[in-house]
C-alpha cells in the first residue's frame, strides 16, 4: 500500500467487509470516510469509533483532499460518487484489488475460499490462531462473539482473510496459504458458467508459493482438481481416502457434534464442536489440517474450536417467541439451505418453521425448484417478499410459484409480504418447544428482533 494515501474514502463503506477494512485503516492512522445508501448498525458503528459516514451517495461527498477512493464490486460505473472522484483525478480501486494491497503487508497471509462456509472456517481458524496466541490479524465477513467485532488487528506476520471468488477478487491477493470448502455453482451471473468458475479457482490456487499449504475438501470433485494446478504442499481432508478424516459422529441434544480424527488412518484425537451441522465438521476438519501445518497442537485446536460458538447470522440464537426458540441464518443458497436444515434436525425439537426472503430475483428463478426441494426440509415455511439486492425483477420472479411448488410437496407454505404481518402469523401459530429460523442474506435478520422483542 502506499503510504502516500493518508485520506481513504470507501464508497459503500457500511458492507460487512468494506466496515472491517475501514476499522483496520483507522488503526493504522489512515483518515477515513465513506458513504452508504441507507443507515445500518455497521454505519452507526463506524461512526461512534470516528469514521465520518455520509448516507446517501452524491457527488459533493467526494473532495479534493481525498487521496483515494476504494469501492465495493456492487458499485457501478455511474455511481455519482465514483463519477466525481474520476473527475478529480483521484486514484479508485475496487475492494479486492484493495484488499489484495493489504495482503502484500503480510507475509503469512491465509485465504479461507469457497462458495460455501468461508466466513464459519475463517472464525474458526481465528478462534484458533487466537487460542495460540499467534496475535493475527483478521478481517472475517460476520461479527466474531470472540472479538465483538469483524476484524482485529495485531502486530504478527499473519493474516487471516475470507477469499471471496465473486468477480475473481482473491486473484488480487497474495498469500502463504488457503483452504478451499468446495466450488459450487453461484455467482454465475458474473462467471456465466461452471467451466469459468473452475478456472478461476485453478489460477487462485496457481498464485500459492511452494513453502505455503492448500487445503481441499476431498468430497468435493472441483477441489479435488485444483491439486493439480498449484505448488504448495496439498493436503486433504474428507469422510474417507484424505489425509486427515472423521469417523463415528454423535450428537447433542443441541445439534453439536463430536467425532473421532484421524490423520492417514491413524487415530488422533476426539474433537466436538458447538456448533451444528455435519458441513461444520468438514469446516472444522480444513481449519484443524491448517492450523497443523502451522505447528498448533490438537489440544490448542479443540481449544479454540471449543471458543468457537458461531459467527453472526449462522444458525445464530436470537431468543424466543411463545417459548419456541429463534435462530438466525445466512444461507441463501439451495445448498447452504439444505445443509442447514439438515444441521437443524439433529437438535431436539417440536415442530420447524422456516421464514425465508430469496437473495435477488435471478437467484429465485435459476434456483426455483431446487429452493422448494431444500426447503420442504421444514414442516412450515413462510416465504418473505424476495430481496432484490442490485436487481430490478425484469426475471417475471413470482413468490406464489415457489409456494405452489412447495404445496404440491405437501407443505405447509404461504406468502407474506411484510415482517408484522409475519410476526403476527407466527405468534398465533407457533407453540412450546418449536423453533424458528429467520433465512436469507438480505434484511430479513431484521425481522428474528422483531420476533424475539
Amino acid at each position: 500500500m502506499n503510504k502516500e494515501n493518508k485520506h481513504i474514502y470507501m464508497i459503500g463503506i457500511g458492507g460487512i467487509s468494506m466496515s472491517g477494512i475501514a476499522e483496520i485503516l483507522k488503526s493504522w492512522h489512515y483518515e477515513v470516510s465513506g458513504s452508504d445508501k441507507v443507515e445500518s448498525s455497521q454505519t452507526k458503528y463506524l461512526e461512534e469509533h470516528g469514521i465520518n459516514v455520509y448516507i446517501g451517495q452524491k457527488k459533493e461527498n467526494i473532495t479534493k483532499d481525498i487521496d483515494l477512493v476504494v469501492y465495493t464490486a456492487a458499485i457501478k460505473e455511474d455511481n455519482p460518487e465514483l463519477i466525481a472522484a474520476k473527475n478529480l483525478q483521484i486514484p479508485c480501486m475496487e475492494r479486492g484489488a484493495f484488499l489484495g494491497e493489504i495482503t502484500k503487508l503480510f507475509p503469512k497471509t491465509i485465504g479461507i475460499a469457497g462458495t460455501h462456509g468461508k466466513t464459519t472456517t475463517t472464525s474458526m481458524v481465528s478462534s484458533v490462531f487466537l487460542a495460540a496466541n499467534l496475535d493475527p490479524t483478521i478481517q472475517v465477513g460476520a461479527v466474531l462473539e470472540l472479538l465483538g467485532s469483524n476484524y482485529r488487528v495485531g502486530k504478527s506476520p499473519y493474516l487471516l482473510i475470507e477469499a471471496c471468488e465473486y468477480k475473481d477478487s482473491f486473484l488480487n491477493f497474495h498469500q502463504e496459504s488457503a483452504i478451499v470448502l468446495n466450488i459450487d455453482n453461484d455467482h454465475l451471473d458474473y462467471f456465466k458458467n461452471m467451466d469459468n468458475m473452475e478456472k478461476s479457482y485453478q489460477e487462485y490456487v496457481s498464485k500459492l508459493p511452494a513453502n505455503g499449504v492448500l487445503v481441499l475438501n476431498k468430497e468435493d470433485e472441483r477441489c479435488q482438481k485444483l491439486a493439480d494446478f498449484t505448488k504448495a504442499k496439498v493436503i486433504t481432508v474428507g469422510k474417507t481416502n484424505a489425509d486427515w478424516t472423521y469417523d463415528n459422529v454423535s450428537y447433542d441434544e443441541e445439534g453439536y457434534p463430536s467425532f473421532d480424527v484421524y490423520y492417514q488412518n491413524t487415530f488422533q484425537k476426539r474433537l466436538f464442536l458447538r456448533v451444528t451441522g455435519e458441513y461444520n465438521i468438514l469446516n472444522s476438519l480444513a481449519c484443524l489440517a491448517l492450523c497443523s501445518f502451522y505447528g498448533i497442537s490438537l489440544d490448542i485446536i479443540q481449544k479454540g474450536l471449543s471458543s468457537f460458538t458461531g459467527a453472526s447470522r449462522r444458525m445464530e440464537f436470537k431468543g424466543e417467541l411463545n417459548s419456541a426458540k429463534v435462530y438466525d441464518d445466512y444461507a441463501h443458497h439451495p445448498t447452504e439451505v439444505k445443509e442447514t436444515a439438515k444441521g437443524i434436525l439433529k437438535k431436539n425439537f417440536h415442530e420447524s418453521w422456516v421464514v425465508f426472503e430469496c437473495h435477488s430475483y435471478s437467484r429465485f428463478v435459476t434456483y426455483l425448484k431446487e429452493f422448494a426441494a431444500c426447503l420442504s426440509l421444514f414442516d412450515h415455511i413462510i416465504i418473505a417478499d424476495i430481496y432484490a439486492a442490485r436487481e430490478t425483477n425484469s426475471f417475471q420472479a413470482n413468490e406464489e410459484d415457489l409456494v405452489q411448488l412447495l404445496q404440491e410437496n405437501q407443505k405447509d407454505a404461504i406468502h407474506l409480504r411484510d415482517y408484522e404481518t409475519i410476526k403476527t402469523y407466527l405468534k398465533n401459530k407457533v407453540k412450546k418447544g418449536d423453533i424458528i429460523i429467520t433465512m436469507g442474506a438480505g434484511n430479513i435478520t431484521k425481522l428474528a428482533d422483531i420476533l424475539v422483542k
